[in-house]
């Protein structure tokens, strides 16, 4: 068994990169989705109370084409400051959209979407800010794999537990011409921060198979519904995240990508696009490898099938590799025989 599902650097080209903070009142940080290269990219929003930024410039009606790196922080509309230091570092580095003739003319757009962590740290005003942002994209690497209470996911809370990061992927193969096929990658990393519930109450299990999982004892079923229970209140939330491929798609379709990518949040998480949620999904493309043009709609067609597939695992790699805290409790802490 698998105990690594995978991450969202399978598809190559693309780099993670981490900040946080949790200590000193601090409980918040900063994950940056970084291409090696300009990438197509797409979003999708259907969270009620949405935090994002240039999500607009990805619509396929607009201007810029491709861009370099996605930002996604905890700390509400003001953790939205981190993305000034992806652009900050980028510009240093002279990537972003040309506007000039000189190397140096470049403006970098970088989407972002927020979580709402405020306050979790204990101090609500310690959220993100630039140097959350720079610091990510400078330690954004092709090896990272690490999940639950990290980066973005840092303070995240889902359905009462302790939230997370989450990743998955997966390789499919599509027609690419003269009866010929090749391998796509497609992957997700989720910031699971969700008003719903991944976990069924009347089982204790999750609402998505996962493989390190399987049915808590009756013992641990009892705890976590007693937890459950001891819930005073729903808190506000969001989940977001990011696929990726390495699959040729044009922005329509990467949009496409994007919206499919929610369908594995529904899958994972319930109830999910509450107004308490800003659920936001991007998609990266590295198009890499080509498409046939013959069978596009069908390989298209199973590429946002998988985009469900590996989001959905996402969500629940999260839980799985969430840390407990004193304050707030993880799924793996309140049902430990529930993990293989």
């Amino acid at each position: 068994m698998r105990s690594d599902l995978g991450s969202l650097t399978d598809v190559a080209g693309i780099r993670i990169g981490h900040y946080n903070r949790s200590n000193r009142n601090w409980r918040t940080g900063t994950t940056v989705v970084l291409a090696d290269h300009p990438v197509t990219a797409g979003v999708d929003v259907r969270g009620g109370g949405p935090g994002t930024r240039e999500t607009d410039a990805l619509s396929p009606m607009n201007l810029v084409d491709k861009i370099d790196a996605i930002c996604l922080s905890g700390g509400s509309a003001y953790g939205l400051r981190a993305a000034d230091g992806v652009v900050d570092e980028l510009a240093d580095r002279e990537r972003g959209f040309r506007v000039g003739p000189e190397a140096h003319q470049v403006v970098p757009v970088i989407p972002s979407a927020v979580i709402f962590d405020l306050g979790r740290g204990g101090h609500f005003r310690h959220h993100p800010d630039a140097e959350f942002g720079r610091k990510a994209t400078r330690s954004a690497s092709a090896r990272e794999r690490r999940r639950g209470s990290i980066g973005a996911g840092t303070g995240a809370v889902a359905g009462g537990l302790r939230g997370g990061i989450g990743m998955a992927s997966a390789t499919i193969d599509v027609p690419v011409g003269d009866e010929k096929v090749s391998s796509v990658t497609i992957a997700a990393l989720c910031v699971v921060n969700a008003r719903g519930s991944l976990i069924d109450p009347s089982s204790g299990r999750a609402w998505e198979p996962h493989p390190q999982l399987k049915s808590p004892s009756s013992a641990d079923r009892q705890r976590y519904a007693e937890h459950v229970d001891s819930l005073t209140a729903a808190s506000l939330n969001t989940t977001v995240g990011v696929v990726a491929t390495d699959a040729q798609i044009d922005r329509s379709e990467a949009t496409r990508l994007a919206m499919s990518s929610h369908d594995g949040l529904a899958r994972s998480i319930r109830p999910v696009h509450t107004l308490a949620d800003g659920d936001t999904m991007f998609a990266m493309a590295t198009s890499s490898v080509d498409i046939d043009s013959l069978e596009r709609t069908l390989a298209l067609s199973r590429l946002s099938e998988v985009a469900a597939d590996v989001t959905a695992l996402a969500c629940i790699d999260a839980i799985v590799h969430a840390e407990p805290m004193a304050d707030m409790p993880s799924y793996t802490s309140l049902c430990p025989s529930a993990l293989r």
